[in-house]
């Protein structure tokens, strides 16, 4: 990949907060696909007084391209960064420094230049880690839900509340996933698919007490592969579906989207508790006896994972489909009574 050498060299310049002279660079792809790309460059940049330095930054490339029923998600980590919302973070939990943003609008794509962040990610967090992840959510949700900073109405870019809703209700009304659950070629356990054909059987009444719990900022993609975990705090990448959501709706990603199968029941136990004590800081949780954490991750999660089972061939990948829907089961009666 080729990188404008006039531009990396200003980017540079922001990293290290002196006079960068030149700098050479190799890319390595830390991700890519149609519309994004996103390379780690590093490298050796050198000053004006003859000192090298060694270098690692993140260039993301995003191209335009429409989710379902949030066609602006595609340009709204580069809003974000251009916004003050940076400067809300706690501590422990923040996102990457952005060095520089540029949007071509011709070519309907933006750069952004990004902080490298070295730490635990994915599946490699450990069980402290999650917890820590949905401790400083809750901190960082309920500081900005008591303080009502002005940026929050300055954000014009952000997912609707509805969305999740609208998410699930598009898939319940696709016959490919409402259809199997209830045939006779449905291979789920009889308990799994009751548990699917029940969560639709009560949905509207579910989504009624969702929608009254407090609505908060949300990443709506707050999965393993974006959190990363460095000298005892969280940083969180790609916020392209950040929005306005309900409290917990975050937990659902950090649970079950491609999970820690073995330890699911435990993460969830654990991350519940520590949510809403980090919101409690902030925020009076006692009238709040409905967490609905279970309901959100089944209304999330479910189709979706009927859909990953028939859409691939891998066996093994099949299997995985099903042993998430069980721990999803599993976890239902599991913190009854505890949140207060």
């Amino acid at each position: 990949m080729n990188i404008e050498l006039e531009a990396l060299i200003s980017v540079l310049g922001q990293r290290f907060k002196t006079n960068i002279i030149s700098a050479d660079y190799q890319t390595l792809s830390l991700q890519g696909g149609t519309v994004g790309n996103v390379q780690l460059i590093t490298g050796i940049a050198e000053t004006k007084d003859g000192e090298k330095l060694p270098y690692r930054v993140v260039l993301k490339i995003q191209k335009k391209w429409e989710r379902y029923g949030d066609p602006g998600s595609w340009r709204r980590e580069y809003d974000l960064y251009l916004s003050d919302l940076g400067a809300t973070f706690l501590e422990a939990l923040r996102w990457p420094s952005c060095y520089h943003a540029e949007m071509n609008a011709e070519e309907n794509e933006y750069q952004l230049w990004l902080e490298y962040i070295d730490g635990v990610t994915g599946l490699d967090l450990t069980g402290d880690m999650y917890e820590q992840a949905a401790l400083e959510l809750g901190r960082f949700q309920g500081k900005l839900y008591k303080e009502q900073p002005a940026v929050l109405r300055s954000l014009t870019n952000l997912s609707r509340a509805d969305f999740m809703k609208n998410t699930y209700m598009h898939y319940r009304s696709w016959p490919v996933v409402y259809d199997y659950i209830r045939s006779e070629e449905c291979k789920f356990p009889q308990h799994v698919r009751e548990m699917l054909v029940d969560i639709d059987e009560q949905a509207e009444e579910i989504f009624a007490r969702i929608e009254k719990l407090p609505l908060v900022l949300c990443h709506r993609d707050f999965w393993v592969a974006n959190l990363i975990y460095a000298d005892g705090k969280v940083a969180l990448i790609d916020w392209d579906t950040s929005g306005w959501g309900y409290l917990g709706e975050d937990l659902a990603s950090l649970i079950a989207d491609e999970a820690d199968i073995d330890h699911m029941v435990e993460h969830y136990q654990r991350c519940v508790l520590a949510y809403y004590k980090g919101f409690s800081e902030y925020v009076d949780v006692s009238r709040i006896t409905d967490h609905c954490v279970w309901e959100i991750i089944l209304l999330v999660f479910g189709y979706r994972l009927v859909e990953w089972y028939l859409h691939t061939e891998a066996d093994d990948e099949k299997t995985k489909c099903i042993q998430t829907l069980q721990k999803i089961y599993e976890m239902k009666t599991t913190l009854e009574g505890h949140i207060r």
